[in-house]
């Protein structure tokens, strides 16, 4: 049915943005709403529940009842969607890292004698693009197009010669990425196990190759990995690797590995097929508990740590307002990006129609420009796991909880919930605001505390 025009009286008598406000302000749930809000941390897209949790002890009594609405976080790690839910993820995924390079966590502390090293893998090249070259003595130097690039200039990372830019092998490298870094890992124990004199099935029985990777995109729109590679015994970090592994062992294990491997993708008679594989550029850093005495070949584990939990609630960085998937071309027209990126996206959208290409399922990661990777992975057994992270601090607030009972054993409670969504995020853009200055305020003091 037809929705039926508001007559100007009608939207005349409509509360505006102002108004809005002030009913917030004034209304009798405020002081509830605004702790609803900052039990979520300011979450900006807020799950809304109705319903009920009833906490019983073994004998059956209720310790406590509640009922109405209240609010879970999104959960998303996105900082371009939620600012709040991403700095929690980033600290996370510090402490997940910092885990398995320091110990904590269920890791022991003798992994720092363990060979780590930071690694970082970036992307071929698919044509020349405008960049900031340095003098060797740091002095920095005009581009090939002859201008001097300041730090903003929106050229730089786009292509010199557009035309000549082989936007198709940039996006199939894309797609292929985390294909490539499978087999990358893969060399890197046949590698090893070469180098020790043992067969690869039997590496396992001596050693094991432990990893956390997140990717970041560059100025030219492609992903490359940092990551922090280690070696342990073989079971794992709470056990001592063989004596013979060093790490200018791994290091050239790490270099080997990648120089040794490509993927083919599929081949199709409009674009033909690419070997794909990965760039020139293979940075490889020793990574140490003391103050490095060269920081371009050595770097300090808590600095690693902070720097891929940086990237890891990045986007692309190219797609402002693209954080969902694009649904026509009408839509890739009306993104407020580069011409390079459109261009990525348009070529991600037009390979994903191509029958053969259709595993890649490009339309659906344009707006990625054709990543369709987890940002951050790593080993089972590199350190501790993100649910047992978060599983700690739910027990931990549980335990706080129970203890303002009186009860000091969170045994003996069970936990009967009932609750079902409403909605999803604020009613309106006061609501918004509100929770923006409140996870503004949750993320400092989160900053102060670390």
């Amino acid at each position: 049915m037809a929705e039926r025009a508001r007559s100007p009286r009608l939207v005349a008598e409509l509360p505006g943005e102002d108004e809005r406000l002030s009913l917030l302000l004034r209304g009798s749930g405020f002081r509830s709403w605004r702790a609803k809000v900052q039990a979520v941390g300011g979450c900006a897209k807020p799950v809304r529940l109705a319903g009920s949790a009833s906490w019983e002890t073994a004998d059956g009594q209720r310790v406590r009842e509640l009922e109405g609405t209240l609010l879970a976080a999104c959960g998303n790690r996105r900082e371009s969607v939620c600012p709040s839910c991403a700095d929690r993820y980033s600290a996370d995924t510090f402490h997940l890292i910092r885990a398995g390079l320091s110990g904590g966590k269920g890791v022991a502390e003798a992994v720092t004698g363990h060979p780590r090293l930071f690694v970082t893998l970036t992307a071929p090249s698919f044509g020349p693009v405008h960049n900031q070259p340095t003098t060797r003595t740091g002095q920095r130097r005009p581009c090939a197009c002859g201008t001097t690039h300041h730090d903003y200039d929106p050229a730089l990372g786009t292509p010199l010669d557009p035309e000549a830019y082989d936007y198709v092998g940039a996006v199939l490298w894309q797609a292929h990425a985390s294909e490539l870094w499978r087999r990358f890992t893969i060399a890197c124990a046949r590698h090893l196990a070469r180098a020790l004199g043992v067969r690869p099935t039997a590496l396992r029985h001596h050693l094991r190759v432990s990893y956390v990777k997140v990717a970041e995109y560059q100025r030219r729109g492609l992903v490359h990995f940092h990551a922090v590679v280690r070696l342990d015994g073989p079971d794992g970090p709470n056990t001592p690797p063989p004596a013979a592994t060093t790490v200018e062992l791994l290091e050239r294990v790490v270099r080997s590995a990648a120089r040794a491997v490509a993927v083919d993708s599929p081949p199709s008679e409009a674009v033909g097929s690419r070997r794909l594989v990965w760039g020139r550029q293979i940075d490889c850093r020793a990574i140490t508990e003391a103050e490095p005495n060269d920081p371009a070949m050595l770097v300090r584990g808590s600095s690693v740590a902070s720097y891929i939990a940086k990237y890891a609630t990045k986007g692309t960085g190219h797609t402002p307002g693209a954080d969902a998937p694009i649904r026509s071309e009408q839509h890739i027209a009306d993104l407020d990006v580069t011409d390079h990126t459109r261009t990525m996206i348009r070529t991600a959208w037009r390979l994903g129609s191509l029958p053969e290409l259709a595993e890649l399922r490009l339309r659906k990661w344009a707006h990625m420009l054709g990543f369709r990777g987890h940002f951050l992975t790593k080993s089972r057994r590199y350190s501790t796991t993100f649910t047992a992270l978060r599983g700690a601090r739910r027990d931990h607030r549980f335990a706080h909880e129970l203890a303002a009972l009186g009860i000091h054993d969170p045994g003996q409670v069970t936990v009967i919930n009932d609750w079902a969504l409403t909605g999803v995020g604020y009613r309106s853009q006061a609501e918004r605001d509100f929770a923006a200055a409140i996870a503004e305020k949750a993320i400092a003091e989160r900053g102060r505390s670390t």
